[in-house]
């Protein structure tokens, strides 16, 4: 098993765009592996590189028993709209209510290179688009109403975590111009 620690909030990595994947190899499977093992163990039901420090377009997800993963996703939202608690691995013990679509069909590539669609409503569709907004350096709390935002961010600067040194950045074997580690 190959745990990694994860980034909490106010860690620049969350912030910055995540660069796509060129290179399908043996170290991208790494990647996912170490994902995968990570969002088991938290537990969560999805994980974006760039919790793990890793500026690349790819992450794991865990819903309803389906376990899987997607590298360099391109959503189609439906107009239809879901509001629900949502939570992050990033912000550790909190939840607010959060607006996504209420279906996505998230086009990309398998860690082999493979292309690959997931369609999702309800729970997988706001998975796809929580762990996709992490490529963006997108946060949740950045879909929050103005009001509801200001007092998460008040709740997480008052957590036990806050303001704790994130783990040491490591660099990724893959080139990526855009990331600094």
């Amino acid at each position: 098993m190959s745990v990694t620690p994860i980034r909490l909030y106010g860690d620049p990595v969350l912030r910055t765009p995540a660069a796509p994947v060129v290179d399908f190899d043996k170290e991208l499977r790494t990647l996912v592996k170490d994902l995968t093992d990570t969002m088991m163990h938290a537990p969560g039901a999805g994980l974006a590189a760039p919790q793990l420090g890793v500026g690349l377009r790819v992450f794991t997800y865990y819903i309803d028993g389906e376990l899987g993963h997607l590298v360099n996703p391109d959503l189609d939202l439906s107009a239809e709209q879901q509001v629900d608690d949502e939570g992050c691995l990033s912000i550790p013990d909190f939840a607010w209510p959060t607006p996504r679509a209420l279906r996505t069909v998230a086009k990309g590539f398998d860690m082999y290179g493979e292309p690959l669609t997931i369609e999702g409503s309800h729970l997988m569709a706001r998975c796809i688009q929580h762990e996709t907004d992490h490529l963006d350096g997108i946060l949740f709390i950045d879909r929050l109403d103005k009001e509801q935002r200001k007092l998460a961010l008040k709740e997480i600067r008052a957590a036990e975590w806050a303001g704790l040194p994130g783990p040491i950045v490591r660099d990724s074997p893959h080139a990526n111009p855009t990331f600094e580690g």
